[in-house]
This record gives C-alpha cells, structure tokens and sequence, in this order.
C-alpha cells in the first residue's frame, strides 16, 4: 500500500500551519514596511503639489516689510498628516481643492490647525461656511475668572488690575510694560523683563502673514471669497489680509465688530466711536460688551497695518452673540466663547448679501469653557432645545 499521499498530506497541512504561524508574527513588521513606504511616497507626492502651488504665488519676503512684493524666499508649506479615504468623504468629510488632512499629535497643530465645514449656518445660508479651530501676566480683573485659573495652574505669575482707559498707568498694557522694566531693573532678579506689547508689537501680524494666511490659502486651495475676523489686537485681520489680498483680488475682508467697540465706525467713516461710548452712557471702562477678546476704542499699529485691505464692517451686537453661542450648541455641538460667536453672526449676515455657493473663512479664536461665569452664565444652558431659526439669533 502505499502511504506517500497520505504523507504529502500531512506534511502540506504542518507546514500550512508552520507557514501561518511564521507570517502572524512576521506579519506585524511587513505591515509597518508597507505602511511608512506609503507614507514616503504621499510625502513626496505632498511636496511634489507644495511646490506646484508656490509657483503660482505662495511666496513670503522675510524683510521688515512683508507687503513690499519683493517675495524671494518661499514658504515651505509641510503636510503633517495623511487620509486613507481618497475621496475625502469619511464620517461625513468633505474633500476640499487641497487635501484633506488629519494631524499627527499636538505637535503637528502648530502652524497647522483644522479648518472645518460649520454645517448649520452653510445650509441655512447656502453658502460654504468654514472655520478654523488658532510668562508673568497682566489681565483686567472684570475678564471671566476661567483665564485667570488657566494661568495660574499652567505656572503664571497674575496680577489682575482693575479695568482703566489706557492712559492709566494702570491699564493692563501699561502694567506689564512697567513689570517688566522692574524686573529688569532689579539685581536681585535673574534675567529680564520681557514685555511682549501684543497690540503694537508688529510681530503679531507678521506671525499671520507668515502662518495663519498661508495656512488658509493652502486649505480652502486658493479659492475663497470672503474672509470674517474681528479685531482685539488687530493682528489676526490684518496679516491674514495681507497675504491672502494680493493672490485673491477679489477677496472680501470684513471686520465683525461687538457693541461698545469703535473699529465698525473706523472701517466705515474713518472715525474711532461708538454710541454706547457717550458720555453718561456706558457701563464698563473698556468696550461696552460681554464679549471678551475682540472689540477695542483705539487705534494699534497692528490693526493699521491691514486696515486699508478690510472691505466692510459688521456689528455685531450681545444679544446676536449669545444667540450665536446656542445655536452652534444645538445645531453642531460647537462649544466657543464670545469672540468666536460674534464672528459667526457676522459669517452669516456676509453670506446673505453673497451668491449661493460662496466661500466664507472665519475664525473660532475661543472655547466656551473660558467664558463659563460670564458669557454663558448668560446665555443660560440649551435644555434640549432644538427648534432655533437664524432669523431668532439675528434678531
């Protein structure tokens, strides 16, 4: 009788088992292999289209005038991510003209932050409605007392000073510039005072320029129609502005600007006031508003440096505010501040004076969780609420 086929048998079945066995713990090493030789070959396909881009016109001058033209050195735009769906339609996803794309740790967020589709108000505008998610300390006293914690848990030195018009020496700005000369002053003290002057120092809007408007052009793949900002410092609008301006002429830059502040009246008539700044009238020292972080009654060198490039202005005011707030709750579970809600208003009231399909930039510069004992203690809890129309948040 003969038993080889039986034997080829059971030899075929051990070494299945033995070939199994090898390739599940070989398995693991050929599945990396592969996964980082697709990682490469994205990467250059990546820098391949960055510099496509480039020259069309992603340049940056690195001299002290960013807006002179003379654009030598480029910006070298890198991808910290990657996206297995080729179509870019994922868990709801949308495929904008760039790729889409998901960051690798915190680290790669910087310089590098998403830029999202706010569902609601770009159906119930008809417009493409996107967003984008951007020491020893001196702060008003009246702001919400979550920024003031924050600092300190982080490891800050704060002096909370009582709010002033910014001739008092004792204005928040005039503070810390004054902190900083005594540190530096003091023999006792290691180091020096370093007084960062956010609202002169036009390092703030250059940062933009160089970062945040680069980061917008390769995004929305150069093709954007408006862009909405409010302005605290300035920085922000005006070094967008200036970057994106001159690749997209028809751009419209428009300032959203909360009650009590004087840059609506700056854009539209040349003037610095605002009604509620009568005398007699207004309630706090500063801007008349619950909203923190955008809004100011005078003119910085970084607001000036983009004001001729904003288009238009709208104001925006408390209540529209607090009504925007609820509405991202309810509709998109988006949980911002004040800043970021007062942009939306003004987001929404743009794309209604747009063609359907516009798209409209805007930024959410604030989480709501800094803003719970003030600004939302006031626009109260959603309750499971979920019948709000626009024309409500509006007014």
């Amino acid at each position: 009788m003969d038993y080889r086929p039986r034997l080829y048998i059971s030899t075929a079945f051990i070494a299945g088992i033995l070939l199994t066995l090898g390739f599940k713990d070989l398995y693991p090493n050929l599945e990396r292999r592969f996964r980082l030789l697709r990682r490469l070959r994205r990467k250059r396909s990546s820098q391949a289209r960055n510099s496509t881009i480039v020259g069309a016109g992603l340049e940056q001058s690195t001299g002290a005038d960013h807006g002179d033209g003379d654009d030598d050195d480029l910006i070298g735009l890198e991808d910290h991510t990657r996206i297995d769906d080729p179509k870019g339609t994922a868990k709801g996803g949308r495929r904008l003209e760039s790729d889409a794309m998901v960051p690798d740790g915190v680290e790669a967020c910087v310089g590098n932050t998403p830029l999202f589709r706010i569902k609601s108000l770009s159906e119930a505008t008809g417009c493409e409605i996107w967003a984008k998610a951007e020491v020893n300390l001196c702060m008003p006293s009246d702001q919400a007392i979550e920024k003031f914690d924050l600092l300190l848990k982080l490891g800050a030195v704060v002096e909370r000073v009582p709010p002033a018009p910014i001739v008092d020496p004792m204005h928040f700005v005039n503070r810390a510039r004054s902190l900083a000369v005594e540190h530096t002053a003091d023999p006792n003290r290691e180091g020096r005072g370093f007084f960062a002057d956010q609202f002169e120092n036009e390092a703030n809007w250059k940062a933009h320029y160089e970062r945040t408007g680069p980061e917008i052009f390769k995004q929305c793949g150069g093709k954007i129609d408006a862009f909405i900002a409010g302005a605290g410092t300035g920085g922000t609008i005006a070094g967008v502005a200036r970057f994106l301006k001159p690749r997209i002429p028809d751009l419209k830059v428009v300032l959203a600007d909360p009650q009590g502040s004087g840059l609506f009246n700056r854009i539209k008539y040349g003037v610095m006031f605002d009604p509620k700044e009568r005398e007699g009238t207004r309630r706090r020292q500063q801007v008349d508003t619950i909203v923190e972080g955008i809004g100011i009654n005078r003119v910085t060198a970084n607001f000036e440096a983009g004001r001729e490039l904003v288009d238009d202005a709208i104001k925006v005011d408390d209540n529209q505010a607090l009504a925007m707030a609820r509405w991202l709750v309810e509709k998109d579970g988006i949980f911002v501040g004040s800043s970021s809600t007062v942009n939306c208003v003004a987001a929404v009231k743009t794309a209604r004076n747009m063609k359907p399909g516009s798209k409209i930039v805007t930024i959410l510069c604030d989480s709501g969780t800094r803003h719970l004992s003030k600004f939302w203690a006031k626009a109260g809890s959603i309750g499971g609420k979920t019948d709000t129309r626009l024309e409500d948040v509006l007014g």
